[in-house]
């Protein structure tokens, strides 16, 4: 019998950790950690790669333990009011294979949390010239960008209450010209990321989000 890449175990875990965000109680249940959250996730990580070269050949999964797709579970509390020290979710990112693994760049994204899972892909958070870059190619490829939009896809992100300096307020794109980032995300049930045939059910989610992805990754001058 077929069995999935995470236990029941996964969201216990993540859920004792939301409870217990501190170093002392991280420290005694890291073994726990390596063997009921990365573990998994860097076996799914591995399996994974060949399926998302199916998508396109620029994008690869790395299961390295460190330096991979798979996102550090250490939150980086510098800048954040916020100083607990652990994420309360895993999470692993597939960018574009030329953007020196930058995640800011087109990419897909995989979010594991209790009665919150999701995957997909696109544009997150860009820096100015990569948006601006985005903008004009929706206004210079309208047909392009009508394809996108009409494949059944929510294009989420934050956004604008206005339009942006230098782009008209009429254009018939205008809300997506808003946008300060873009992407489509597909929820999963805690037991769906449980089942047997999760990797092929988060594949879909990505393929879905493919149209969006490849006209970003074109519009920023990477190709697909």
């Amino acid at each position: 019998m077929a069995t999935g890449y995470f236990e029941p175990d996964l969201f216990r875990f993540l859920k004792e950790l939301k409870r217990n965000n501190r170093k002392d109680w991280f420290e005694q249940n890291k073994p726990r950690y390596e063997l009921v959250v990365k573990r998994p996730l860097l076996r799914f990580i591995a399996d994974f790669d060949a399926r998302i070269r199916t998508v396109s050949k620029y994008f690869h999964a790395d299961a390295r333990p460190a330096g991979g797709s798979m996102f550090r579970i250490y939150r980086d509390t510098r800048f954040s009011r916020d100083k607990s020290p652990y994420k309360t979710h895993a999470a692993a990112h597939f960018p574009h294979q030329a953007a020196n693994k930058d995640v800011h760049t087109p990419g897909f994204y995989l979010h594991l949390e209790p009665g919150n899972s999701m995957g997909g892909g696109g544009l997150w958070q860009p820096d100015a010239p990569a948006l601006k870059h985005v903008r004009d190619y929706i206004v210079e490829r309208p047909k392009d960008w009508k394809t996108v939009v009409s494949a059944r896809m929510e294009i989420i992100g934050d956004s604008l209450k206005r339009p942006p300096a230098g782009y008209d307020a009429e254009h018939p794109f205008v809300e997506y010209l808003k946008l300060k980032e873009f992407y489509v995300m597909t929820e999963f049930t805690d037991r769906q990321v449980l089942a047997p045939g999760f990797l092929d059910r988060y594949l879909k989610a990505c393929r879905g989000a493919g149209p969006l992805v490849r006209f970003l990754a074109k519009a920023v001058g990477l190709p697909w």
